[in-house]
């Protein structure tokens, strides 16, 4: 066993959820998951992080995604904690070298997408170019109300399972 899973095997239950909500962002799935414990090795704990993910109703997901800064912004919400600002930056790091009219193409989808779906685009941007994920932003928008959600809910847990992956390693 990891010595961060012995660690937070050892927390009680709302000191686990806190620490284990920036791999996600909704406190339902975090304390789900501290709920879970004793978990003893990697393989479990990325099938408990589907499990969970996969059982909440769509008001835990939208909490999720509201976690998220917008694809090509430094910045998320105001409630992030350094450590998922830190791991958003990471994902979506290669924006910061796009041209400006990837940024700007950027910029003007996630309007868009926030207009007709009232929440942050969300797409698992790790190994992700900026062209390829101004792509993706174009291509959803055309996506019916049921399907994108159901698409930002598999992008985020696609999301989860790597940053648990990180919060393993640190």
């Amino acid at each position: 066993m990891s010595g961060v899973l012995t660690r937070w095997n050892r927390l009680g239950v709302e000191d686990a959820a806190k620490e284990i909500l920036p791999c996600c962002g909704s406190r339902t799935w975090a304390h789900g998951m501290a709920e879970r414990r004793p978990i003893v090795d990697e393989a479990e704990l990325l099938a408990a992080g589907n499990e969970v993910w996969n059982r909440l109703p769509e008001a835990d997901w939208l909490e999720a995604f509201r976690s998220h800064p917008r694809i090509g912004e430094s910045r998320g919400p105001a409630k992030a904690t350094a450590r998922l600002a830190a791991w958003s930056g990471e994902e979506q790091r290669s924006v910061k070298t796009a041209d400006k009219e990837i940024k700007l193409g950027l910029a003007e989808g996630n309007r868009a997408y926030e207009d007709r779906f009232h929440r942050t685009f969300i797409v698992c941007a790790t190994g992700k170019s900026p062209e390829e994920m101004l792509e993706i932003l174009r291509r959803r928008l055309r996506n019916g109300d049921a399907a994108e959600l159901r698409e930002a809910a598999e992008q985020q847990r696609q999301i989860v399972q790597l940053r648990l992956k990180k919060w393993l390693g640190s």
